[in-house]
């Protein structure tokens, strides 16, 4: 094969923005491209442009990994954003295969983040060059030096070696638009920033004519030309219309790629003249490409190093609605509608993992968590979908003849006063406390806890803090079974008869529990319309009329005072049910039900088993 000609392409950086969730980074992204003059000056431009997806906006997180370019000064800047949520490790990884440097960015209030350590462990492991931005220097509770020497420790922390160790510092206001080297200084644009990438961030280097090395990390699909596979170009060049070799492993087969892209802001623009060594690139027209898969060049195909992807801690069960109530809100009910969409989502969600199982009508569905999982589930409802999910359960191993399960390693930051109600909640979910330490007006607290702990625990934590605190959790490894955890004390109200619930029946059970209904719903035998005070389940009945007499005007039911009902969201729903219990989720409704409508099959079934 002779020597390898190392090239370096002076035009081009690859960058990561590791960030944790709401530290600026998509704002700071927008400033970007506003300012390296992407956008035509006519042209509206969505705030938080690079959460495409409306749960990403909702929630305010970002899920998969998006790329984006900006030009500065001839060079062209390829911004790949990285997610925050461990929920989404299996991303992470293969983001920061993509890019030679990355930019951690930090709040100048809350500093380093677990969560943001988490990736920044991954990209110091891949020895990537870092930058800092301490971000929201505006603020008016800033701490800036005080961050700094946090991020400093945190290196330390994450045995980073000298080099990377004298990392530059760029002070800067996303929202405004300003960076900075020096605090003293006034900042009137971006401009020390793209230097700062352009200087510290290393170009990339390879064999610009050796035979092609591309390698898929991310998968993206359109209706128009099916899959799309994104990645690098580690060696080589690739044009349209190229045949090439899928390399996984052992196996080979042959494919011919039929357009290439490139990102220019944040299009993709189709590039007739290919791309080439140290490109960010998409390709299309390998309907059955995956992630991990080397393009090589059929005449010499070399595998790249294989990804390794974080393994799913939870599953769920996903069942066909067969509720008294299926297809009136969604178009798609049928176990073929369920399988197809499940199926597909794997080609590109690649930390899920979904299994047939003994029936037709439903699905074992493993993720990275509850978030992970619900946040697929809110996607399907609204393109349409109807579905019943079971209660979340752990994925357990078998290691050296032990049962083991997953840990996750959970931080908490509470203001002083709850954090005797969060330990007294955490002890009897069999967390480990490992570590604490103030932090301006905040305890932090820091735990190992069994993944199914952390099922149903962040409701309860909000309540229990008035909505103060801040958690979050990362995978931490597996452990020996910790032993029983107790689940929800309190038992369900069910409908025993369908029909329309009226005011006066759900007031004669106000005293009985906490109702999930509010009057003039239409509800079916065997739904979980309420919580009971008690820890059995009972039989009610909330569309109970009021007779009427000659004594009496119907009219005095106008007076009942009604308690507002609990609306549960989707995580909540999915965190509240026992076994024998379905979140029923339609494009308009989330229910609760009994898997067994009927109470007397239930009663039969509950001897059985």
């Amino acid at each position: 094969m002779g020597e390898e000609i190392y090239m370096e392409r002076q035009d081009i950086r690859n960058i990561a923005i590791i960030a944790h969730v709401d530290h600026g980074k998509t704002t700071l992204v927008d400033a970007m491209l506003k300012q390296s003059h992407v956008f035509r000056s006519n042209e509206k431009v969505a705030e938080r442009v690079m959460d495409s997806g409306d749960i990403e906006r909702e929630r305010g997180i970002t899920i998969l990994s998006k790329n984006t370019s900006v030009m500065h000064d001839g060079v062209k800047i390829n911004i790949v954003d990285t997610p925050g949520h461990a929920d989404f490790g299996g991303e992470v990884e293969r983001v920061l295969n993509m890019v030679d440097g990355v930019l951690l960015l930090v709040d100048a209030f809350e500093g380093p983040m677990p969560q943001t350590k988490y990736v920044l462990r991954k990209a110091l492991e891949q020895n990537l060059k870092p930058i800092v931005v301490i971000n929201k220097i505006d603020k008016p509770d800033a701490r800036v030096a005080e961050v700094e020497d946090e991020v400093l420790e945190l290196f330390m922390e994450l045995d980073a070696n000298d080099e990377q160790l004298d990392f530059p510092v760029i002070y800067a206001n996303g929202r405004d638009g300003i960076a900075k080297t020096d605090m003293a200084d006034e900042g009137t644009d971006l401009q020390p920033l793209f230097k700062a990438i352009i200087d510290h961030c290393p170009c990339p280097k390879g064999d610009l004519e050796g035979p092609l090395q591309f390698m898929v990390t991310t998968l993206d699909y359109d209706d128009y030309v099916g899959k799309i596979a994104i990645g690098r170009i580690v060696r080589g060049s690739m044009k349209p219309n190229q045949n090439v070799l899928l390399v996984d492993g052992e196996s080979q087969r042959k494919a011919k790629i039929s357009r290439v892209y490139t990102y220019e802001g944040l299009n993709r623009v189709e590039r007739e003249d290919g791309a080439s060594m140290g490109d960010i690139a998409c390709i299309v027209g390998i309907p059955d490409i995956k992630i991990g898969e080397t393009v090589a060049d059929p005449t010499n195909p070399e595998a790249l190093p294989k990804i390794d992807i974080d393994e799913p801690t939870l599953s769920m069960i996903f069942y066909v609605n067969d509720s008294p109530f299926a297809g009136q809100e969604g178009d798609f009910v049928t176990s073929r509608h369920l399988r197809d969409r499940l199926f597909r989502e794997v080609q590109t969600n690649v930390s899920l993992r979904v299994e047939e199982t003994g029936s037709a009508d439903a699905f074992k569905v493993s993720g990275r968590g509850e978030l992970h999982i619900a946040v697929l589930i809110e996607e399907m409802r609204r393109q349409g979908y109807e579905m019943q999910i079971g209660k979340p359960s752990v994925i357990t191993k078998e290691i050296k003849g032990q049962k083991c399960e997953p840990l996750e390693a959970l931080t908490i930051d509470v203001p002083q006063e709850f954090m005797g109600a969060v330990m007294e909640r955490l002890g009897t979910r069999k967390a480990e406390m490992v570590n604490m330490v103030d932090i301006a007006g905040y305890t932090r607290l820091e735990f190992i806890i069994p993944a199914r702990g952390l099922i149903g625990f962040r409701s309860e934590f909000l309540t229990a803090t008035k909505g103060n605190g801040i958690m979050y959790h990362v995978f931490h490894g597996y452990a020996p079974w910790k032993g029983d955890i107790p689940g929800r004390t309190r038992g369900s109200l069910v409908a025993f008869e369908a029909g329309e619930t009226t005011a006066y029946g759900i007031y004669n059970l106000q005293d009985r529990g906490t109702m999930f209904i509010s009057p003039a719903q239409e509800i079916y035998l065997g739904q979980v319309i309420g919580e009971s005070n008690r820890d059995v389940d009972i039989d009610v009945n909330p569309c109970k009329k009021k007779h009427l007499s000659n004594t009496r005007s119907s009219a005095s039911d106008e007076a009942l005072r009604l308690v507002p009902p609990r609306i549960m969201s989707l995580e909540q729903a999915l965190e509240w049910i026992n076994d024998d219990e379905l979140v029923e989720v339609t494009p308009k409704s989330i229910r609760l039900r009994k898997a067994i409508l009927d109470k007397h099959d239930r009663k039969k079934a509950a001897k059985k088993g």
